[in-house]
């Protein structure tokens, strides 16, 4: 077992005990109170907030990696297009090769102007799949922001993964939470998975719990107690799986079909299990977040049928490989309610 899986374990075992839990709960210590005075300064208006001449919609969470974000926030932006709003998602732009100390425009909402190894798997997958739908990526989302608004007429700006980011003013503040891995441990980097302490629940407007399971009882069992414990609106997200497609061509693949499963995505076991029901999963194959694929990832199993994530499958498209398929979930949250002011 490699440091990063025995750390990812550690995140969400709350007996946990040993000498590497204590070493990180050294490091926690110290990134807490960076996080602390950071949130403090921002509390007291010592580091400003800006506004901005748009609706902004925040979409985050209080852990690391892997929680849902991305099929939310294109829910949410499809809704508002219906809408006839003019709707940019601005993300960080993570994993992509383009600097994000510049105000990257991945696509305007009708040309798509990067790849996704430049853009970043998140940003290219909303660039492609949102029609009429802009999307930033930069590191100041407040030049973006601007930037947005000025040159490509945006009404409504929705921030990926921007709910630590606090230099701009936001409308909404909506924290999603798994419903499954919920708050780990509930330690702080390293020692846990928490970003921020849980006293950044007080700049919560809209609590989405997602449910990425066939049977969703349990999630709306903690959706209640968790709306109880916290006095927050708290909604839930039904994540299911509808079919697995071939990249290339559309075609759906056959259940009970053997295949090699793979991902590079922050929590893979839920992808998988999503799997095991309808297929014979012969295989996984696991790599980091945001890996960046190389053809020698697959070069031993090139002969079977390899089943990713859409966010894997705008990676491996370049390879313009017959035996590339994706899961297709289906993705179901009452927008109208949890944008509601």
């Amino acid at each position: 077992m490699d440091l990063k899986t025995q750390i990812t374990k550690i995140h969400y075992d709350k007996s946990c005990s040993g000498v590497l839990y204590n070493l990180l709960g050294i490091g926690a210590f110290f990134y807490t109170l960076v996080v602390k005075l950071r949130n403090t300064l921002y509390d007291r208006e010592i580091l400003k907030s800006y506004s901005v001449d748009a609706q902004v919609i925040s979409v985050g969470n209080l852990t690391t990696g892997g929680v849902g974000k991305t099929p939310v926030v294109a829910g949410i932006a499809k809704y508002l297009i219906e809408q006839g709003e003019k709707v940019c998602i601005i993300s960080r732009g993570y994993g992509g090769r383009l600097s994000n100390k510049n105000v990257n425009v991945i696509s305007d909402g009708i040309n798509l102007f990067y790849k996704a190894q430049d853009a970043g798997d998140e940003p290219y997958w909303l660039a492609v799949n949102l029609d009429g739908c802009a999307v930033l990526t930069c590191k100041d989302r407040v030049k973006a922001a601007n930037y947005a608004i000025k040159e490509l007429g945006v009404t409504k700006i929705i921030l990926d993964d921007g709910f630590q980011y606090r230099r701009l003013r936001r409308d909404i503040n909506i924290l999603l939470i798994d419903s499954e891995k919920q708050f780990g441990n509930r330690k702080l980097l390293p020692q846990g998975p928490l970003r921020e302490g849980f006293e950044g629940m007080n700049r919560v407007d809209k609590i989405l719990v997602v449910s990425k399971n066939i049977n969703h009882s349990f999630a709306e069992e903690y959706a209640k107690s968790l709306e109880k414990e916290l006095n927050k609106p708290v909604f839930i997200c039904k994540a299911e799986p509808e079919y697995v497609y071939n990249i290339k061509t559309g075609e759906h693949l056959s259940k009970h079909s053997e295949i090699v499963a793979m991902s590079a995505i922050g929590q893979p076991e839920q992808f998988y299990s999503f799997l095991y029901d309808d297929y014979n999963v012969h295989q996984k194959l696991t790599f980091d977040d945001h890996h960046s694929y190389k053809l020698e990832d697959i070069g031993n199993v090139r002969d079977k049928n390899i089943v990713v994530t859409e966010k894997d499958a705008v990676k491996l498209a370049k390879f313009d490989l017959d035996n590339i398929f994706a899961l297709k979930l289906k993705t179901q949250f009452d927008v109208e309610k949890v944008l509601e002011v």
